[in-house]
């Protein structure tokens, strides 16, 4: 697989993570294509452009122009919330309805569940700071990409972004990445933006979450809205299997979204139906 691993010269996070890659050794130039430049270490590009990857729409291609060969994307990024709380995060991204922040409307990039998902495992490993938060977010923002790609990040404001311990942590997550493919491949559906159920399930059981489909883009949207976003994000993660945080729901609206799933022609399942990662009885989540 050819990973290829974005760097925004305008965003800290993003160059203190480099630099730490780099220091890691073995990185070759590979040279400029006019606007972005390229540094090679086996199957790793890091591409390094002078905007906001988020507003950088299908690097994929450009990098693919320059005869770089793209299996997936690792996006190297701040975080921003007004909490300001210390945080790792690792997201997929694409938009629901809306693209007020790049990529195209009611479009989503193919996810990379269990690339993603290791990096959420490793970035928990690592962390070793107090008081940070590690979790997923749910799909949001751009750019668009035809790769899998996923977001890694710090935040989430001024005061957290220049952290290298942080960026050091994330860059050894990144290098060390290797995936459990023979993981299913799940969707989230429901709970809120940091998705404290899928990243609880991704961190006791064997599964990989792709897309997730918070309860604030189904507020207010009819049953074809809601059928639509959940079949776009399967569709993405290449499953066709959702989880369902139900506690995050009053129970019409779990029934609501059951039938939905039922009639959409997904699988829906629960943690008593996955294999634990250490080996222990199932429990319920």
């Amino acid at each position: 697989m050819s990973r290829l691993l974005i760097c925004s010269e305008v965003d800290l996070p993003s160059v203190n993570m480099r630099r730490f890659l780099l220091e890691q050794g073995g990185w070759e130039d590979m040279g400029s294509d006019g606007v972005c430049t390229y540094l090679g270490r086996g199957d790793a590009v890091m591409m390094s452009m002078p905007d906001m990857h988020v507003r950088h729409e299908s690097p994929d291609r450009e990098a693919e122009s320059f005869g770089i060969k793209v299996d997936e994307i690792v996006v190297m990024s701040k975080h921003s919330a007004k909490s300001g709380m210390p945080a790792l995060t690792a997201h997929p991204i694409g938009n629901y309805h809306g693209n007020d922040f790049g990529g195209r409307p009611e479009t989503l990039v193919p996810a990379s569940p269990a690339l993603m998902t290791d990096a959420l495992r490793r970035i928990v490993r690592y962390n070793g700071e107090e008081g940070t938060q590690t979790c997923f977010e749910v799909t949001h923002h751009g750019p668009f990409t035809e790769k899998p790609t996923f977001y890694i990040e710090i935040g989430s404001d001024e005061s957290n972004w220049g952290n290298l311990t942080a960026a050091a942590t994330l860059a050894r997550v990144i290098s060390d990445l290797d995936p459990d493919s023979d993981a299913p491949a799940l969707v989230g559906i429901g709970g809120g933006h940091y998705a404290p159920r899928f990243t609880e399930v991704a961190l006791k059981y064997k599964a990989s979450f792709g897309h997730m489909v918070p309860n604030y883009q189904m507020e207010g949207r009819d049953d074809e809205d809601v059928v639509r976003m959940m079949k776009a994000a399967c569709e993405a993660t290449g499953t066709r299997t959702v989880y369902v945080h139900r506690k995050s729901m009053k129970k019409p609206e779990e029934r609501r979204i059951a039938s939905l799933i039922a009639s959409a022609g997904l699988e829906q399942v629960q943690s008593a139906d996955l294999e634990p990662l250490d080996g222990s009885r199932r429990t319920s989540l």
